[in-house]
Order: C-alpha cells, then sequence, then structure tokens
C-alpha cells in the first residue's frame, strides 16, 4: 500500500524535533519534504489542537522554516523534509493497535463496537485506518471517530456499510446536534438547511451511541492520477455546469468533470465539498480559477484556503 521511497500518505500523522504534529495532505514529495499541515502543538505532555490562523501565525514566528512557497501550485503551504520528520503516525498501525487491547475510554469503547458492525456489512478492516486526535491518542469524549479507508472499491464499500447498517439501526444518521455540531466546526459557505441536505446522502458520516464517525478515502498507488502542470492563480469565478465525471468525487483533493468550457476540472481541497455531487447534477461553483502555465488549461479551486471562504459547491435543485 505505501511506497517504500516515500511512505507518507494524506491522513497521517508526522512529527518534527520541535514536538509539532502536523497532518499529512500529499501524496508525493515536494523537493524533498513532506506536504502537510500544522495541527498540534506541544503542551506538556499533551498537545493541543491549533486552527489555520493559529498555525500560520505560529510557524511564521518560530518555524519559518516549515513554510513552503510551491512553484507548481503558486501558493504557500506547510512542508517538512524528511529529515525532520522524529515519529511518523500511521493510521493503518493505530487502528490494530487500539482493537488489539481492552478500550481504554468511552470512545475507544464505541470503536471497538462500530468496526463488527461496519464487517458484518462486508468491510474488510485491512483497508481502515484511525486518524483525527485518536492517531495520537489525544481524544476526549466529546471526539470523533475519523477513520481512513484506503482503496476507491473499499471506500464504496464501506459507505454503502454505513447506509445499510444506518437502514436496520445499527447506527445512526447524525441528529439535529451532531449535525449542527457539524456544520459549525466547517464553518463553509452553505447555509445550514443545503448543508445538511447534501451530507445526508453522501453516507461518509453516522453516529454510534450519540459519537459521531466518518470516513475518509486515501487513494492506493495504482489509482492515483499524478499532475506536474505548474500553476498560475487567475483570481475568482462562479460557475453552474453539469457534473459530467464525478468517479474522484470522494479523493483527497475531490475532482469532479464539468461541462465548462473554460474550467472543465473543479478539485475541492476541502473535506466540506467531498462527494458533494453526483453525475447528471447541474452543480454551482465558487472557487480560484488556476491555469496550467504550459497548456493554458484552466481548473477551478474550491479550499484555496484551508476555510475556504467565499467558495462552494452545491446542486441546483
Amino acid at each position: 500500500m505505501r511506497n517504500a521511497d516515500f511512505p507518507f500518505l494524506p491522513k497521517d500523522f508526522i512529527q518534527t524535533k520541535e514536538g509539532l504534529i502536523f497532518a499529512v495532505v500529499s501524496y508525493s514529495p515536494h523537493d524533498e519534504k513532506v506536504g502537510c499541515f500544522l495541527r498540534y502543538i506541544p503542551n506538556g505532555n499533551d498537545w493541543v489542537k491549533v486552527d489555520t490562523a493559529e498555525a500560520n501565525k505560529l510557524l511564521q514566528q518560530s518555524s519559518p522554516q516549515y513554510l513552503y512557497q510551491s512553484k507548481q501550485f503558486d501558493t504557500t503551504f506547510h512542508a517538512v523534509p524528511v529529515t525532520d520528520i522524529v515519529e511518523h503516525h500511521r493510521p493503518e498501525q493505530r487502528l490494530n493497535s487500539v482493537l488489539g487491547r481492552e478500550p481504554d475510554d468511552e470512545i475507544e469503547q464505541k470503536l471497538h463496537k462500530l468496526l463488527p458492525i461496519l464487517m458484518h456489512y462486508g468491510v474488510n478492516s485491512e483497508s481502515l485506518g484511525l486518524t483525527g486526535s485518536m492517531l495520537i491518542n489525544q481524544q476526549r469524549s466529546t471526539s470523533d471517530i475519523d477513520l481512513v479507508v484506503y482503496g476507491r472499491k473499499a471506500f464504496q464499500q464501506t459507505r454503502e456499510a454505513i447506509r445499510q447498517a444506518i437502514l436496520e439501526q445499527k447506527i445512526n444518521e447524525l441528529d439535529l446536534s451532531l449535525m449542527n455540531d457539524n456544520y459549525h466546526r466547517r464553518a463553509g459557505e452553505l447555509d445550514f438547511d443545503e448543508f445538511a441536505w447534501h451530507e445526508h446522502r453522501k453516507f461518509n458520516k453516522a453516529a454510534i451511541e450519540g459519537t459521531k464517525f466518518d470516513i475518509g478515502m486515501v487513494c492506493l498507488v495504482n489509482e492515483l492520477e499524478q499532475d506536474h502542470s505548474q500553476y498560475k492563480k487567475q483570481g475568482k469565478r462562479t460557475i453552474k455546469a453539469r457534473l459530467i465525471d464525478d468517479h474522484r468525487a470522494f479523493d483527497f483533493p475531490a475532482y469532479y468533470r464539468v461541462d465548462d468550457q473554460d474550467t472543465p476540472e473543479v478539485v475541492s481541497y476541502t473535506h466540506t465539498y467531498v462527494g458533494q455531487a453526483k453525475e447528471g447534477e447541474t452543480i454551482e461553483v465558487s472557487g480560484s480559477v488556476e491555469c496550467d502555465i504550459t497548456s493554458g488549461r484552466c481548473r477551478l479551486i474550491v479550499g484555496s484556503t484551508r476555510e475556504a471562504e467565499g467558495e462552494y459547491i452545491k446542486v441546483c435543485r
């Protein structure tokens, strides 16, 4: 599953010699660095989660070596040299570790109950991993369970398992309180009703005994479609177009092919708009235009910043 030369995948965490913990967001290296985003900083013997503004400010002030100016994407993001990594937290190893012993807390107890339910509906536990706060044992009683699914086929099987388990009341759809919490965490551009309508059809989130869990897909090596283009930002654009190919809608980043002549590809770097629409639907997209400096081919980016202010994808109903 992992490339021996570059064993880092999205949803992994990496820890630096300063004790900073970054979430990996890139499949391939950037000048021998791992593309990532700062998520946790040391706080005594534990870590505290930081938001985007805090993360950027902290790196600018104390660790500017982890700010990377990408020529390929015409932007700055976080990246850590492989030589600075002192610990590599892998979701599949963490899941095996937690499942291989008695639960330590209420969230781990719920994970121990959830996995047999998913396996009953055909999910192979070997395709799963555990990320988020549980990957580094920083979960609290209010934490979510964040599962990784490796491979598109396994991911779609897991979505179907969630759908069937909800139908047979083994797990629950997100209730109003959990959906509201999900909405405010995402801080997106859609109103609550629009957000909830899109979320309810994805079957990538549900609840077990009042705790939300979600699944995020990581591609296998043979599923990756490498892009070596060099992009230049061209300003903002809003379009309405028909979705003509959704087979990468749940990838990270998510890809959508649309019938718009100027920007035929929509790419979402924010999890809010992963799996947002289905083939044949008409969508409205607001984002940042990027053009390949060699071919002139343009695409529309949603999530040019982590918060994706002013950027969205929604189905025209």
